[in-house]
């Protein structure tokens, strides 16, 4: 069987599977029995195809190891075994610290579990915690070994449930460590530092993050028996959670930085995707993009979206999207609307200027403000989503985003006001997974590669399509 009909078949299996998970309550369907009905339907009166024929097809093509291969960005979208890898994912930065403690490491289990089920694919976590509680990294290259088996068995636990990771190796922040840590570091060992954002300008810091680089990438993961760098698990390499350097607003220090880690890490690997993790502020590079930021402070933080984005080495770009932080605490339609303006000019850019997909790396609302409800998280959730299927339904550069966070039932303390249980959000849980249905059935179905020609394939079109998330 040629690929395009292999495409084919698995976007409507995809099509029912994900179904059953969703129950009747999907705005725009009368339950399970009219989706399939009309899934079979578009089958029968396919030219080519039956319901069984497609069934079987299935299982012949199958899901082994030999599957499980690295996704690599081509153009502006990803693409793994040929295919589109459109991602609908999440974050939870926790898993590392959980996994080391055998009373909390099932919590990983339950929560990758809990992902999948609702079609999630990819996750980004943490893979630092640097000079804490149950630090990962003691001292400069001194690594607890205890705290790496835990990153291995996150990274071993998500490929049994088939999501792949995003792993951040520094935080900006002093959460874990972050940059601060390692100039305390520094000055212990005799330096005089007296900023934080030395971390991005001394040798000795640049050399000591280096070696945290080297040793993550090289890691044999003692679960799997499979150097990180040469396992498709990870998705990509994030060199730092949110860098931001105000010590010196015009970018230069920051963008020094990411040309040479950026190029450091694939000098070890040159098979993983890297991206930066920046919030996605515009600089002074493009003086008439930043009425798009959220505030004026937002220019003068020493990040510059689009010429970060061009240091050689980065693969895709990435977003953050907080209005909540960046705006008002108080909720209104306002976040909405700004939403919606920093997602296409990000998506603009990255078509226009940067030719790499994008990924909304962070988005969320907190509980904890002002007017907050569920109905208006499913709301801001379904903005995010639909502005990228718009994007998505052009071929554009909109290639996924991650929920900020997805946490199991069980660890409120925690919760930082962000964190999405499934089991207690049944509204938002039936939003993420139809959005993953149709993410699946975009990645599946090869559109730009085959034209189907059957008289039924508007059913699916409204489907994909329809307004109503």
């Amino acid at each position: 069987m040629d690929t395009c009909k292999r495409c084919f078949i698995l976007s409507l299996v995809f099509f029912m599977v994900f179904f059953e998970d969703l129950g009747t309550n999907v705005h725009g369907f009368q339950g399970e029995e009219q989706i399939e009905t009309t899934v079979e339907d578009f089958l029968d009166h396919s030219p080519h195809f039956t319901t069984t024929q497609g069934m079987y097809d299935v299982e012949e093509v199958g899901d082994d190891g030999d599957d499980w291969q690295m996704v690599q960005a081509k153009g502006n979208q990803f693409v793994v075994n040929g295919q589109p890898f459109y991602v609908n994912g999440f974050n939870t930065y926790w898993l590392m610290v959980f996994a080391a403690d055998q009373s909390t490491r099932g919590k990983v289990s339950e929560l990758f579990q809990q992902a999948s089920s609702v079609g999630l694919t990819v996750c980004r976590t943490w893979a630092f915690n640097d000079g804490q509680w149950r630090a990962l990294q003691k001292s400069p290259s001194v690594y607890d070994e205890e705290v790496f088996k835990a990153l291995d068995f996150v990274v071993s636990e998500a490929k049994k449930y088939k999501i792949r990771l995003i792993l951040s190796l520094v935080n900006n922040w002093d959460a874990y460590g972050g940059k601060a840590q390692y100039v305390k570091w520094g000055n212990a060992s005799g330096l005089n530092l007296t900023s934080d954002d030395e971390f991005f300008s001394h040798p000795t810091l640049r050399s000591y993050y280096k070696s945290h680089v080297k040793a993550v990438l090289n890691r044999v993961n003692t679960f799997t028996n499979i150097t990180y760098k040469n396992d498709p698990t990870i998705f990509a390499w994030e060199l730092m959670n949110e860098p931001r350097c105000t010590s010196d607003p015009s970018g230069d220090t920051l963008q020094s930085w990411i040309a040479e880690m950026a190029a450091y890490v694939k000098s070890l690997d040159a098979k993983h995707m890297v991206e930066i993790g920046l919030e996605g502020f515009y600089g002074p590079s493009a003086p008439a993009r930043t009425q798009f930021n959220p505030n004026s402070y937002a220019t003068q933080v020493g990040t510059d979206f689009i010429r970060n984005h061009q240091a050689l080495g980065v693969d895709f770009a990435s977003v953050h999207i907080y209005a909540d932080s960046w705006i008002s605490p108080t909720i209104s339609d306002a976040h909405l609307e700004f939403t919606k303006s920093w997602m296409e000019a990000h998506i603009e850019d990255a078509e226009k200027y940067l030719g790499m997909p994008v990924i909304f790396s962070e988005f969320g609302v907190s509980r904890k403000d002002p007017g907050y409800n569920s109905s208006y998280r499913d709301t801001l959730i379904s903005t995010v989503y639909k502005t990228l299927l718009n994007s998505t339904k052009k071929g554009g550069s909109g290639a996924g985003s991650l929920l900020w966070q997805l946490f199991p039932d069980g660890i409120d303390y925690m919760d930082d006001g962000y964190a999405i249980v499934l089991a207690k959000s049944p509204s938002t849980s039936n939003l993420i997974s139809l959005h993953s249905t149709r993410v699946a059935i975009f990645n599946s179905r090869c559109s730009w590669k085959c034209r189907w020609g059957c008289r039924k394939k508007n059913s699916l079109e409204t489907f994909l399509y329809h307004d109503d998330l």
